[in-house]
C-alpha cells in the first residue's frame, strides 16, 4: 500500500488517481496512525514551504515520517513542494527549517533571461544526473510537467538525481537512498510521468 501524506496542502486526489491507473493501491493519509503497514509513502505539496512544514508539525507527522523514513528504510518520493519539504531549511518568505533529510537549502530561481518568468510553469525537458531507478525506461532528455519558484539548492552532489534548464540549472529530482523526489509533478506529466511512479511502485517490492 501507497500511503500519501495529506497535510492539508497538495494535489491528492490527483497523486492518487495517477497511482491507480497504474494499478496501485494508494491511501491518502489525515494523520499518521494511517501511514502504518505502508511499503511507499508520498509526500506532496503546493503552495508556500513554511505553511508545510507547519501543517506536518501540527498533525504529528514529522515524528512518524522520520521514524519511517529515516529509521525503518521505507522509500518515499517528495513531489514539488514535497521534496522541498526534505532539505535542511528554505528561504521562502524568511528562513524555516525543513525535515533535514537532505543536506540542501531551498532557495528562489532566479534564471538569467527576461524570457524566463517566475513562477517556473510549463513543460521542460530534464536532464540525468547518475543512476535513479525513478527514470528506468525512459528516453533521454524527457519532458514534464513544473509548477514553482523555488527549488532544492544540494550541497551533495551525489543527492541531485535530475535538473532542467530554465534559464541556468535548476534541481528536478533528488536521490538520496530510499529518499527519492521531484520537482515536477509527475501526475501531470502523461505518459512519462506514469512511467516515474510506476518505476517508484517497483521501489516498494525491494525493501
Amino acid at each position: 500500500m501507497i500511503g500519501i501524506v495529506d497535510h492539508g496542502m497538495g494535489n491528492l486526489m490527483s497523486v492518487r488517481n495517477a497511482f491507480e491507473y497504474i494499478g496501485a493501491e494508494a491511501k491518502v493519509c489525515r494523520e499518521p496512525g494511517e501511514l502504518a503497514g505502508a511499503d511507499l509513502l508520498v509526500l506532496p505539496g503546493v503552495g508556500a514551504f513554511g505553511d508545510c512544514m507547519r501543517n506536518l508539525r501540527h498533525r504529528n507527522f514529522v515524528a512518524a515520517l522520520d521514524e519511517m523514513v529515516i529509521g525503518s528504510g521505507i522509500p518515499i518520493l517528495g513531489i514539488c513542494l514535497g521534496m522541498q519539504a526534505m532539505a535542511k531549511r528554505s528561504f521562502e518568505g524568511g528562513e524555516h527549517e525543513g525535515l533535514g533529510w537532505l543536506d540542501a537549502d531551498v532557495v528562489r530561481i532566479r534564471p538569467a533571461g527576461r524570457e524566463y518568468r517566475v513562477p517556473h510553469i510549463g513543460w521542460n525537458d530534464v536532464t540525468f544526473e547518475g543512476n535513479n531507478p525513478l527514470f528506468a525506461d525512459l528516453p533521454a532528455d524527457p519532458v514534464f510537467y513544473f509548477v514553482h519558484s523555488y527549488h532544492v539548492q544540494c550541497r551533495n552532489s551525489g543527492d541531485l538525481a535530475a535538473t532542467c534548464d530554465y534559464g541556468g540549472t535548476v534541481t528536478a529530482a533528488v536521490r538520496k537512498g530510499n529518499i527519492f523526489g521531484t520537482q515536477f509533478h509527475p501526475e501531470k506529466s502523461q505518459d512519462q510521468g506514469l512511467r516515474i511512479l510506476e518505476n517508484f511502485v517497483r521501489q516498494g517490492g525491494q525493501c
